[in-house]
């Protein structure tokens, strides 16, 4: 018998740890996005993990500044970014307060509010690529900057929570490599993933990029 996911929001409590503990356990987590349209929900089935002034692939890794600053506040808050001139990327605070460190909210599959996540997503050849990767499930969603600093923790039904769901058995969850981070921060294992879930984006390695002017 299947049973239903968890409708409970998690509390500020499943935040306030470290940022290897929260990341793996949001696999399988239902975040839901209440848009004007009406809402959205979707399984996290991929993330990685990013820890402030540990780790040379993190925002936060320099200390603070006017982008990265919801990073430093309590955990449970959203953090939205916008990259390459073009995308958005969602992740959650975590760990103590002061201290800078998220999970980057990489990929899921959308269980509801599946016409509206396409109508965000054109390009999107099939229902499992909707949210296959940050920038496409921020798409998929109708994440942009106006969501950054928001509290996840809130209530349910505030413009974007993080219900209980169903949590990933430890045997399923994988982990490797950070996709496209250079450097000493590039090889730290810290993304995490449902084993063979075909919502799950491909591992790509840091490829540089011609900043525009």
């Amino acid at each position: 018998m299947i049973t239903a996911p968890d409708r409970t929001p998690l509390v500020r409590e499943f935040f306030d740890r470290p940022v290897l503990e929260v990341a793996p356990d949001l696999l399988g987590r239902t975040l839901v996005r209440h848009t004007a349209d009406g809402p959205i929900e979707l399984r996290l089935t991929e993330v990685e993990a990013y820890d402030g002034a540990n780790d040379p692939g993190s925002h936060a890794y320099r200390g603070r500044t006017a982008r990265n600053s919801v990073m430093f506040g309590q955990p449970g808050h959203v953090y939205v970014y916008f990259t390459y001139g073009m995308w958005h990327c969602m992740n959650l605070v975590c760990g103590e307060e002061g201290r800078a460190s998220a999970v980057l909210l990489r990929a899921g599959e959308i269980t509801e509010g599946v016409e509206l996540a396409r109508k965000h997503r054109l390009s999107a050849r099939h229902d499992k690529e909707l949210a296959k990767g940050p920038a496409r499930m921020a798409t998929a969603l109708g994440v942009d900057r106006t969501l950054d600093g928001i509290d996840a923790c809130a209530r349910a039904d505030s413009s974007l929570s993080v219900l209980h769901g169903t949590p990933v058995p430890a045997d399923q969850v994988r982990t490797g490599p950070r996709t496209g981070v250079s450097g000493e921060g590039g090889v730290h294992p810290w993304r995490f993933w449902v084993a063979n879930d075909p919502t799950v984006s491909p591992y790509r390695a840091h490829t540089p990029r011609r900043r525009s002017t």
